[in-house]
């Protein structure tokens, strides 16, 4: 039976938390999510909905196209220096969104998967998001996409080799991928003592002008002075993930489900870090290559 417009308002409020889950793992931010449902609801008041039979797919639909909308305007925006970035975020992120349930959305969802998801191209991140995640049919996707289900499927299976990633190669041994793990864990856990073990007497750590930022590139040497660096990203370390960057385990920090810092790592024979690079030039992450770790 169509749908009359006062049915569609109860299917809009019946399927919001589906609806909101769609956008926010699309968008990767609740603010733009909570943002794409209210556009999503303007234009479905104001269509006609007399012919729709499947009102959660349709309502499915139009939130995609508000997100694929986002994404591709979100995309003009990937290579403008980060401090002019930040100075427009209230714009990209949409509303103030509660930034406990933020977090928790993030854990639900994996930091690893939304970071990876930043890196797809609009139309691999709708596909996969849409089908493998919402069972949404490659036919719909490709309408809504101007593309032929056959292509669809193809993007959609790009997305999924990226996201799902591959082993690690035998050049990065389990010994590297273990110490970037404990990187992390005694970054978030502000336990000096264990990062200044992970590090070789000789680190150097080298950061592009977009770090902090500065007028040029800097660098840093020397156990205490490096760990005592990473000690004040323990709060971006919750925000991050191991990943495989440019084939080699990695670290990649996150800003509301957005690709803000890559960490690439440098090692001794014996396991220990010897350099540490760390990448905000939006210019110089949209050139690295992250992927999951499968």
């Amino acid at each position: 039976m169509p749908a009359r417009s006062d049915d569609m308002a109860r299917h809009f409020e019946r399927d919001r938390p589906r609806l909101r889950a769609v956008a926010y793992r699309i968008l990767g931010s609740l603010g733009e999510a909570d943002d794409a449902l209210q556009d999503a609801w303007l234009r479905a008041d104001r269509a006609d909905t007399s012919e729709v039979t499947n009102a959660s797919g349709w309502l499915t639909t139009v939130v995609a196209r508000v997100c694929l909308n986002m994404l591709r305007a979100r995309d003009t925006r990937r290579e403008e220096p980060l401090d002019d970035a930040a100075r427009r975020q209230p714009a990209a992120t949409g509303t103030a969104a509660d930034p406990a349930e933020e977090a928790q959305l993030a854990d639900e969802v994996g930091i690893a998967l939304l970071i990876v998801l930043d890196t797809l191209g609009p139309a691999e991140r709708l596909a996969f998001v849409l089908h493998d995640m919402f069972d949404v049919p490659f036919d719909d996707i490709a309408a809504m996409l101007g593309k032929t289900p056959a292509a669809t499927r193809q993007l959609a299976s790009r997305a999924r080799r990226r996201v799902r990633g591959v082993p690690a190669p035998e050049a990065d041994p389990p010994l590297r991928r273990r110490a970037v793990d404990a990187y992390l864990a005694a970054t978030r856990g502000g336990d000096f003592d264990a990062l200044v073990a992970l590090l070789h007497p000789d680190v150097v750590l080298r950061a592009d002008a977009a770090v902090v930022p500065t007028p040029e590139p800097f660098a840093v040497s020397g156990v205490q002075r490096v760990a005592r660096g990473a000690m004040a990203s323990t709060g971006r370390a919750r925000s991050a993930a191991v990943l495989l960057v440019d084939g080699r385990a990695g670290l990649a920090m996150a800003e509301h489900g957005r690709l803000r810092v890559v960490l690439r790592f440098d090692f001794a024979a014996d396991g220990r870090i010897t350099g540490i690079d760390v990448i905000a030039d939006p210019v110089r992450l949209n050139e690295l290559d992250i992927t999951g770790i499968s």
